[in-house]
């Protein structure tokens, strides 16, 4: 029988070390593969800030720092301090980041952000507004945070989010490995990800950014009211898109996703919030709305110092890398997706779409694939497999009337299966630029590239 009996259409996610058969050789001669100004920062919107301080403990303007700025608006005493460590890039401000200014058991209240120090799109454009603009399913909510945000900035001083746009400044948008997002990063650059599916995800990514540019006019005309305090043009015509987008990942990578509020509050930016904390996988911590404030509640001991980290939902690598400019080696939650695809034109195609149906799968199926869960991930798929290579219609109707997914397979039928799934995984693996020895030897360098180290541990992980 002929392969294409089964259309197959395979996307990949990460995987950390996947133990397949048919998972890349460490030896190379087997496998071969062969401007970013974040948020509207300029050189005057850098403040370059001694090294471990305790905020609020100088002041480098008359409006003092972030926390400052946040204790006089009605900030309440917390257990942070902002320290900061030295960018890969010397051209670039230290990144900073929250610590713990003292010794913290689970459970402990780290600080509690009033909802007045929080912007959401409750506060920025009305409930109704809100939900008619998001009803349309052109703009995103970090579309017009960073819309906001934008006009906010051009108020300088005067505007009363100053002082935290002008930490977003510093931030660059960066997270805690001081990389930006590759929604940033150069043609060049981009071709670090070659034959990883993240790179589609990118450019996708950056296709959706300016298809809501496109729309912003959108929310001066719906929200006018708002927009009338700023004597600038409208959206288009006030900031180019490249503005625009830089200032969308900036957002993107400091938004606050909250649980069991009013949708206009959903997504929040909290001073104190990221990028300011450290993401991880494999921390419970999350930023939550409670009574009149966003609060955090740490999931660990914290000796005075240490980085304090919140969670950052089930995230493949992937996402963490396009929203957040980073890569968790120890994410559990980094899968291969696998999508599969029953043959329209195959004559027996509605009888498959029933047998799958009936078998909790779809005509067009994802299986996602775990470390450490790589067999039961392929004998979930076999099956579904399987069925496109039936067809003789007395053997379809065997498979019609049977209990569960059987179908009945020679052994050399079986082999195709196999060879067809070993050959799609061989052919994307020779897709990619290095081998995993390179890979690794590529992170040995400590002068590597930052963006080059980053995407080198996001095909590393899913191909290791």
């Amino acid at each position: 029988m002929e392969f294409t009996c089964l259309h197959n259409k395979f996307n990949f996610s990460p995987l950390p070390r996947p133990s397949l058969p048919f998972c890349k050789n460490p030896n190379p001669t087997i496998f071969p593969r062969k401007r970013n100004n974040l948020f509207l920062a300029s050189a005057s919107d850098i403040v370059v800030a001694s090294s471990r301080k305790e905020l609020g403990s100088k002041k480098d303007d008359e409006f003092g720092d972030l926390k400052s700025w946040m204790h006089k608006n009605g900030l309440p005493p917390c257990k942070v301090v902002l320290d900061e460590r030295t960018s890969h890039d010397k051209k670039h401000s230290p990144i900073h980041y929250v610590s713990a200014s003292e010794d913290l058991q689970a459970g402990d209240v780290a600080f509690s952000v009033p909802n007045s120090l929080v912007v959401t799109l409750e506060r920025v454009l009305g409930n109704e507004t809100v939900a008619e603009l998001l009803t349309t399913n052109k703009l995103s909510e970090l579309a017009c945070l960073a819309l906001y945000l934008m006009y906010e900035k051009k108020q300088g001083k005067k505007s009363v989010w100053y002082p935290y746009i002008r930490e977003l400044d510093r931030q660059r948008g960066r997270g805690q490995l001081a990389v930006e997002s590759p929604l940033l990063w150069s043609e060049d650059e981009l071709a670090y990800l070659t034959g990883s599916p993240t790179k589609a995800e990118v450019l996708e990514r950056a296709e959706g950014i300016k298809r809501e540019y496109n729309e912003l006019d959108t929310v001066w005309f719906m929200a006018g009211s708002l927009f009338q305090q700023y004597p600038y043009d409208i959206p288009t015509e006030a900031f180019p898109f490249e503005i625009f987008k830089q200032a969308f990942v900036a957002v993107q990578s400091c938004v606050v996703h909250l649980q069991k509020v009013a949708l206009a509050r959903r997504f929040a930016l909290v001073p104190l919030g990221p990028p300011l904390l450290a993401y991880r996988s494999n921390c419970k911590a999350m930023l939550s709305a409670v009574g009149g404030a966003v609060e955090l509640v740490v999931d660990r001991p914290y000796k005075a110092g240490e980085p304090i980290a919140v969670w950052c939902g089930p995230q493949p690598n992937s996402k963490l890398l396009i929203n957040y400019g980073f890569v968790d080696d120890d994410n559990a939650y980094d899968r291969l997706v696998v999508e599969a695809a029953l043959n329209t034109e195959d004559p027996q195609y509605q009888d498959k779409r029933l047998v799958v149906q009936r078998n909790g799968k779809l005509s067009v199926q994802v299986f996602h694939v775990y470390a450490g869960k790589e067999k039961e991930a392929v004998s979930d798929m076999l099956p579904y497999l399987r069925l496109g290579y039936v067809s003789d219609p007395s053997e379809m109707q065997s498979v019609l009337s049977s209990q569960g997914p059987v179908c009945p397979m020679s052994p050399c039928m079986e082999r195709a299966v196999l060879d067809q799934l070993a050959d799609y995984f061989n052919r994307r693996l020779a897709g990619y630029l290095t081998t995993l020895n390179e890979d690794e030897s590529l992170l040995s360098d400590p002068n590597l590239n930052p963006r080059r180290r980053v995407a080198t541990q996001l095909v590393r992980q899913q191909l290791n």
